[in-house]
């Protein structure tokens, strides 16, 4: 079991990191939320979870053991593999997950892709005593809203992707209307915005 990779980062992509490790480029799937807090060239340790299938072995990264806990204990819930348990964590944090869980919140699962109302009622019964109680106040986690601050982090990120200052400017004023158009943006899912908005220009 591979519990964390540490070492310099070595390439970054929408939705996966590289860190090298004894010389050894490890491939991680990530989240934006934790790609953002990366950078090219600078050291990195990751907390890690190996999800092994009959063709593939895959490595998951993490910012931190809380996000990777999460990440498994989702996985409890039938019909929730990595891939859905990683979109949920790009849209919501560890602890906005709890804290949906805890009070019922049907609307904050659904805004998850790939989960229906049927589907968010059905894991709010599963997981209602396996994510534990929200930690409470504090400082906003990686993937809480951000009514703040939004447009240097999320600046930040694209600059750690490899974008140029001026891609990230442009990036960032795309996608403006969108976190002005809600109360509470998400770095998260306005970096995948940001992204797309790349990607179409290039």
């Amino acid at each position: 079991m591979i519990a964390f990779v540490s070492g310099p980062v070595a390439a970054l992509a929408p939705d996966a990191a590289v860190v090298e490790v004894g010389g050894i480029g490890m491939a991680l799937q990530c989240t934006p939320n934790t790609l953002s807090t990366l950078r090219i060239g600078q050291q990195t340790k990751l907390a890690t979870s190996l999800v092994v299938r009959e063709d593939s072995l895959t490595l998951y990264g993490f910012a931190d053991d809380d996000e990777k806990q999460t990440f498994e204990l989702l996985q409890t819930a039938s019909g929730v593999g990595p891939r859905l348990a990683q979109a949920m964590l790009a849209v919501h944090s560890p602890d906005a997950l709890r804290r949906a869980v805890a009070t019922g919140d049907e609307k904050a699962l659904t805004a998850v892709p790939g989960i229906g109302k049927k589907g968010a009622q059905k894991l709010l019964l599963e997981l209602k005593d396996r994510l534990g109680e929200p930690l409470g106040t504090g400082g906003p986690a990686i993937g809480t809203a951000v009514t703040s601050g939004w447009r240097d982090q999320l600046h930040a990120a694209l600059i750690g992707l490899g974008y140029a200052t001026r891609e990230a400017d442009e990036a960032v004023a795309a996608v403006t209307p969108q976190a002005e158009a809600t109360q509470s943006p998400q770095v998260g899912q306005l970096l995948k915005a940001a992204l797309q908005t790349l990607n179409r220009t290039r």
